[in-house]
């Protein structure tokens, strides 16, 4: 927990004028981009706070996922609109040959240098009554050594970070000036299910060419770590394959064909079981490290740059506060802090997300289930591929008498990786050193997000996530942002809208 005081005015004060490019150095990367007034860009972003908050409570309250088939063509329009009131000149939908369309936009500021914006406008399902604060209602709250933060279903992930910067696309609008450079959105609705046509979006035509002329592409992240509001700039990103491994009476051949009399047992064989038996094949006898037949062909070492990285990384994270804000006690293998993040960015997964089959209503239920799922994701490191990771999956079971087991992929994607020494990392770690956060590099996000297509041919640049804020508990219940920060060293809402604000003229002065 954090045991910080709040901050004097005065503190926050000299934080603003460090983090918000009042610097002597801002000023000279800001004039080399050729910065309007910084003071007018703040001063619309501290009038318009309550507005930029009730727009992301609006978001919040309309909830699109892709999983249940939930507020899709609402949440495509409500996309849309929040595109063009960002001042965005081009917006319109992309459809893919089946799934969710996306939203397509451009912003043509006259600039020389072009930057993208990745946007996710779905988010993940929820059951209220695992929340303390209605998931939708987006309401704010006093956190203990924090301040007040917003809790609601995509807080977090995402669109409270997306929030952030198209309130600081507002500011500019307000004060009549033009961002510092130009900007290609693409907002998917299918990232929660693994965005299976993202890249059949981002291949078409007018999309591509917008994106080719790119800088980079960012994905908007609150980053700053809750305790000492350090950020750790990631390199790339896990990928990610998302299936269900369904055993059932029929396609085995055993087994009822419908739920039985749990009597039956003694006699009748269990697709449950047999479920059961082939998820243990998956992974080494503890669960923790993948098992499938050539699963590690392809995954490439940690070089010894990714190491030191590492090294640095497990100098300046607080091992105790990360340790007790996930709810654990122990790591796997009770390594040292080192070697457990070098596993976290090196190791792939194989991860049972949930197990589901016959009776779980309250009490019991004496049946013999005749089918039994289990909802699975695999996290993959470089070189892995999402198609050969699925084609190894369906031969180590088959090889195994489990061929009948069906595997339904519903979406994934390859894992990204961007140069350190790319143009885009450079201007996140400057803007960064500018706001007086300290900042590790760490080889990759252990979580996922569909970055590939843009580090990869054909549109072949950097990507990386960049935002500073503090948020925390996407997918889980009580998902909130911080939106006013009693810790001198993590920003609130306002600040972290101005940290865009500064890393956009950052990506125009940055070589």
């Amino acid at each position: 927990m954090d045991t910080s005081s709040p901050a004097s005015p005065a503190r926050r004060d000299v934080l603003r004028g460090a983090a918000l490019g009042t610097t002597a150095l801002a000023a000279t990367a800001a004039g080399a981009a050729g910065t309007p007034d910084t003071a007018a860009l703040r001063a619309a972003v501290k009038a318009d706070h309550d507005v930029n908050i009730k727009r992301l409570q609006d978001w919040i309250a309309l909830p699109t996922i892709a999983a249940e088939g939930r507020n899709i063509d609402q949440g495509v329009a409500h996309m849309t609109q929040l595109a063009r009131d960002a001042g965005f000149q081009t917006v319109e939908t992309i459809k893919p040959a089946k799934g969710i369309p996306a939203v397509f936009a451009t912003m043509d500021n006259g600039a020389k240098k072009t930057l993208g914006l990745y946007f996710m406008y779905d988010v993940k399902q929820f059951d209220p009554a695992e929340w303390s604060s209605p998931p939708l209602e987006g309401r704010i709250v006093d956190r203990a050594g924090m301040g007040k933060v917003l809790i609601g279903r995509g807080a977090t992930n995402q669109k409270g970070p997306e929030s952030m910067m198209l309130a600081a696309l507002h500011a500019f609008k307000k004060t009549g000036r033009k961002p510092p450079v130009n900007l290609v959105l693409i907002a998917e609705g299918e990232e929660e299910i693994g965005s299976p046509n993202f890249a059949e979006i981002v291949r078409t035509p007018k999309v591509l060419a917008a994106l080719k002329k790119c800088s980079g592409v960012i994905i908007p992240f609150p980053s700053q770590a809750p305790g000492n509001g350090n950020v750790s700039v990631n390199l790339g990103a896990k990928g990610v394959i998302e299936l269900e491994l369904v055993a059932s009476g029929e396609k085995w051949g055993r087994g009822p064909a419908k739920d039985l009399h749990s009597s039956n047992k003694a006699i009748v064989d269990s697709p449950a079981w047999h479920l059961v038996e082939a998820l243990a094949t998956l992974v080494t006898p503890d669960g923790n490290t993948p098992a499938i037949d050539g699963w590690f062909e392809h995954v490439l070492p940690l070089t010894p740059r990714e190491k030191a990285l590492i090294a640095d990384s497990a100098a300046k994270r607080d091992q105790a506060r990360e340790m007790a804000q996930m709810g654990v006690k122990k790591f796997v293998g009770d390594m040292t802090w080192q070697e457990t993040l070098e596993r976290l960015a090196a190791m792939p997964t194989i991860n049972i997300e949930g197990l589901v089959a016959g009776y779980t209503g309250p009490g019991g239920k004496t049946v013999l289930p005749a089918r039994a799922v289990a909802k699975i994701d695999m996290r993959l490191v470089p070189a892995q591929t999402k198609d050969d990771c699925v084609a190894k999956l369906k031969a180590h079971l088959a090889k195994r008498g489990f061929g009948d087991i069906e595997v339904n992929v519903s979406g994934g994607y390859d894992p990204t990786q961007t140069d350190e020494n790319s143009a885009l990392i450079k201007a996140e770690l400057a803007t960064c050193a500018r706001a007086g956060i300290q900042t590790t590099v760490y080889p990759r996000l252990a979580g996922s997000w569909p970055g590939y297509v843009f580090t990869s041919a054909p549109v072949s640049q950097p990507a990386g996530q960049f935002g500073f804020g503090h948020g925390s508990g996407a997918h889980a219940p009580d998902e909130y942002l911080l939106i006013e920060s009693s810790n001198p060293k993590v920003l609130g809402y306002d600040d972290a809208v101005m940290g865009y604000v500064d890393f956009l003229h950052q990506i125009a002065a940055t070589g």
